[in-house]
């Protein structure tokens, strides 16, 4: 393991941690907060991230990563169901 997985899961886990409060609160408030194109790109790109770490074998940041995109579609999805704010 080199040091710069660790260190990239633990910025990550904070950046899980703050959208994951956001996911939640949508869920709460039956509101979809962000635009489709924001939450889409943004997943997107996080979950090739994750498998972009995958090849260079960054297993945690490649895990907190990826699980980061999947929290950015769940936004997406609560904007397609709950509409507009």
């Amino acid at each position: 393991m080199v040091w710069q997985d660790i260190v990239i899961m633990i910025l990550n886990l904070v950046f899980t941690y703050s959208i994951g409060n956001q996911v939640i609160y949508g869920f709460k408030k039956k509101k979809g907060y962000l635009t489709i194109t924001t939450a889409l790109l943004q997943g997107l790109a996080l979950v090739i991230m994750g498998a972009t770490y995958l090849t260079l074998d960054l297993i945690f940041s490649a895990i907190v990563t990826a699980f980061n995109g999947f929290l950015w579609l769940t936004l997406l999805i609560q904007r397609i169901i709950y509409k507009k704010v």
